[in-house]
């Protein structure tokens, strides 16, 4: 699986040509196909669909393998990476709120321990990769984890000591506005995480603000 290098922005559909689109919709209608039958379903040249392939495997966007075919000229099937199949559309948000609608109606004290299972396995692994750091060092791993987790995270250092975290992208967005309990969740786990600090939720996306941010406030004694 392709990973992104660090610090570089996954792409996104509308970040890929329209020729290249057209390439990876082909690829994704057929699951494998060589230049010439790429070529064949968009209308261009197996040498121009290859231009557009060049790009589209250095972002890790698609990949291949060699067909033995004889001998001549060495053949290649094209398929979607993981990280491709991402750009496609997908409704993982309205099934799960859909199930957690029927839990709910069924059973809601059974929806909050869902939540809270959730929280206490996050946590756990958590716990794993902070264990034996400084307060500073434990920040900048948290901020990692939420990176790791979708939520586009950062943190900058005040000059009063505290450290202010900012989530730019909700990664369960369309859970947590239905949901409160995403959100309290999230928070209870980011004070269990830092337990020797205070933190408190200073903005709030579903309360209208641009990202969730999260003041980190160290103890006195330090």
């Amino acid at each position: 699986m392709w990973s992104a290098p660090s610090g570089a922005a996954e792409p996104t559909l509308a970040s890929v040509s329209a020729a290249g689109r057209e390439v990876l919709l082909a690829l994704k209608k057929r699951g494998e196909a060589r230049a010439q039958e790429i070529a064949e379903e968009i209308g261009i040249t197996p040498s121009g669909v290859r231009q557009h392939l060049s790009p589209l495997r250095a972002e890790g966007l698609v990949t291949c393998r060699k067909i033995h075919a004889g001998p001549g000229r060495p053949k290649f099937a094209y398929r979607l990476t993981d990280l491709a199949e991402d750009l496609f559309p997908k409704t993982y948000h309205e099934l799960t709120n859909e199930l957690l609608e029927h839990i709910e109606e069924e059973d809601p004290e059974l929806l909050v321990r869902i939540f809270e299972r959730r929280r206490q396995r996050h946590l756990k692994a958590a716990r794993k990769r902070l264990a034996g750091k400084s307060l500073d060092e434990k920040v900048a791993m948290l901020v990692r984890i939420l990176d790791e987790d979708g939520y586009l995270a950062d943190f900058e250092r005040q000059p009063d000591g505290t450290y202010l975290i900012n989530l730019h992208n909700c990664a369960i967005w369309r859970v947590a506005v239905r949901y409160g309990l995403a959100c309290s969740t999230e928070l209870e786990f980011l004070r269990e995480a830092l337990p020797e600090a205070e933190i408190d939720r200073v903005a709030h996306k579903v309360a209208g603000a641009y990202v969730c941010a999260y003041e980190v406030r160290p103890p006195r004694s330090l």
